[in-house]
């Protein structure tokens, strides 16, 4: 093991980061974890909620892509935030991503076990000490996968990741033939209106479906790991993000459609995590609509492995700048992973886990985990969308299309992430404040210590 070193350049193409990007959305995790909760917050309004943040997302999802230019960098947000506005504002655009992935330690592991229990014992599904047991299993063997190195994780991220989008494409053609005649919920445009939605509707249900979309971004976090492209090109990383994004748009839209014609409100609420399972099992004969409960556990593995990586990536990028202590810089030198810092994720996931096993239910953690990660997704994007803005101004002279691309789209998203935020903090209760504000406030304590650790040695 060193305590320098580089990450495993050119490791990634174009289409291992496309499915990356896939990956960290998570798409049949994200589904099962979410859907409940946004059709509680906002009922059939859910399928606007998720097409409008998509467009909002693919505006972060540009300025992501435009900031990389400057040059691919393992701490993305942290560094082209730091670049443009200067480095305590890209230390806490990096804070806000290494808080929200700890938090999701909890949010994406909890499914994952949850399911492994309905299969081998389905009594103890909803028992949150049992499950704090399992999920912390899935984070262990996911952490020595993704420590072994990043062609490791990228080949068990596609084979899951084709695995879960045949049973999920099953799915949504199933539903649509089986219910579109007959639907729980009748289909009407009144679905995605703009003139649906009051400002708090509208921020109740972005912030839930902000949810969705987060982790595509692991893509740019991978971009020194990537194929860089050639003049006047985007990287493999770059793309990977561009087309992760715009098939997770149109997979979740068809997906919450099919969650509101084939399930009534009382079996989306009663279907808890279990959502998926829901729906196969109105599709499919036994022992069939148990794929569904595979799908969600795969998924769930994709997406944990994503979030290790971007939080390793993102806090070996700011120990290498000195902004966070120099031992989490360590490279291994035959896998080239960023091994301290996996090894933090793994420990602080693992010791919330059995924190939240204290909690009186599954459904409790899950939506304290999900509001406050979708205020600090809001944060550190934002940052990101303005980042964007500021840095290509001078592209408001250069043409409509360039404008909108490099300025009025990332800015405007921007806006919209912070918006989100400040109208959501109020609906928090104090340990999801606790958990959302009071996590980001935390980073002025590393911050603090590391000028001070700078400013020791310069003397």
């Amino acid at each position: 093991m060193s305590t320098s070193g580089c990450l495993a350049k050119n490791s990634l193409g174009v289409f291992e980061s496309i499915i990356m990007g896939i990956a960290g959305t998570a798409p049949a995790f994200s589904v099962a974890v979410t859907s409940a909760a946004i059709v509680a917050s906002v009922g059939v309004l859910s399928v606007g909620s998720i097409l409008y943040c998509g467009l909002i997302m693919f505006g972060i999802t540009l300025a992501f892509i435009n900031l990389s230019r400057i040059q691919p960098n393992a701490g993305a947000a942290y560094a082209w935030v730091g670049h443009v506005f200067g480095p305590t504002r890209g230390f806490f655009a990096g804070w806000g991503l290494l808080i929200a992935s700890i938090f999701f330690m909890v949010s994406a592991t909890i499914p994952a076990a949850s399911s492994t229990l309905l299969l081998i014992a389905p009594d103890y599904a909803e028992n949150t000490k049992y499950i704090a047991v399992i999920a912390a299993g899935w984070l262990t063997m996911v952490s020595l996968i993704v420590g072994r190195g990043i062609k490791h994780s990228s080949f068990m991220q596609i084979t899951l990741t084709l695995f879960e989008s045949l049973i999920l494409i099953s799915l949504i053609v199933g539903g649509l033939i089986s219910y579109w005649s007959t639907p729980a919920h009748p289909p009407s445009f009144v679905w995605i209106s703009p003139l649906s939605f009051t400002p708090q509707v509208f921020a109740t249900g972005a912030l839930t479906a902000i949810f969705f979309f987060w982790g595509w971004d692991v893509t740019m976090n991978l971009s020194e790991e990537s194929k860089e492209g050639g003049q006047n090109s985007d990287g493999a990383a770059g793309k990977g993000a561009f087309w992760s994004v715009l098939n997770m748009m149109l997979f979740f839209v068809l997906m919450m459609v099919v969650v509101l014609i084939a399930l009534t409100d009382k079996e989306i609420a009663e279907s808890g995590t279990n959502i998926l399972f829901a729906i196969s099992s109105k599709l499919f004969p036994t022992p069939w609509n148990y794929l569904a409960v595979f799908c969600t556990i795969l998924s769930t593995v994709g997406t944990i492995e994503t979030q290790i990586l971007q939080f390793s990536r993102s806090m070996f990028a700011m120990a290498r700048d000195g902004m966070l202590h120099p031992i989490y810089a360590r490279i291994h030198e035959e896998y080239k992973t960023p091994w301290v810092a996996t090894f933090v994720i793994w420990f602080l996931g693992v010791t919330l886990l059995f924190s939240s096993s204290f909690m009186p239910s599954v459904k409790a953690i899950l939506t304290s985990s999900i509001l406050a990660i979708g205020f600090q997704i809001c944060f550190y994007m934002s940052l990101t969308g303005f980042a964007c803005a500021w840095h290509y101004r001078e592209r408001l002279n250069a043409g409509l299309g360039s404008a909108i691309v490099h300025v009025l789209w990332p800015g405007a998203s921007g806006i919209f992430m912070v918006f989100v935020a400040i109208y959501s903090i109020p609906t928090f209760d104090s340990f999801t404040v606790m958990m959302g504000v009071g996590g980001l406030l935390l980073g002025f304590l590393p911050l603090v210590l590391n000028r001070k650790r700078a400013l020791t040695r310069a003397g």
